[in-house]
């Protein structure tokens, strides 16, 4: 029971722990440049977090890099655009706007108004109907009740 106890208050500590960098900035203003650097990354092994967020490897190695380039004297835009040359656009939670993610996000819209397209064409082709035999003619009468 006093394993449970101690681990229960020992667990935040080392959840809060993971998440922060080991090697963290002396200069608070460079620490909070970094940081804001890594939350504007996408973790290449969570996708969905940025790097500041996430406790991967790569992730802790990607806040690693911007923060010795950081030291090195590089700025922000210099960072970003190293490891977006690196990982590509992908890397960016914000990728910037191209013709490649504009057909992307442009795709849904296309796909509806060709399928809208499709349906108006198909409705607008009407086929005439063969004229009928007199067979027919004379079936379609008897059954009508017509003589």
């Amino acid at each position: 029971m006093r394993r449970l106890v101690f681990a229960a208050l020992l667990a935040p500590g080392l959840a809060l722990a993971a998440f922060l960098p080991s090697d963290r900035l002396a200069d608070p203003a460079a620490e909070e440049r970094a940081q804001s650097i890594g939350r504007e990354v996408r973790c290449m092994v969570c996708q969905g977090q940025s790097i500041e967020d996430s406790d991967a490897d790569l992730a802790r190695d990607l806040r690693r890099i911007i923060r010795e380039r950081l030291q090195a004297g590089d700025d922000d835009g210099t960072i970003r655009g190293y490891l977006q040359n690196r990982y590509g656009d992908f890397i960016l939670l914000r990728p910037p706007f191209s013709l490649a993610t504009g057909l992307l996000w442009a795709t849904p819209l296309l796909a509806l108004l060709f399928g809208l397209f499709l349906i108006r064409r198909r409705r607008a082709v009407v086929v005439p109907a063969a004229p009928l035999t007199a067979e027919e003619r004379a079936r379609l009468d008897q059954l009508s009740g017509q003589s």
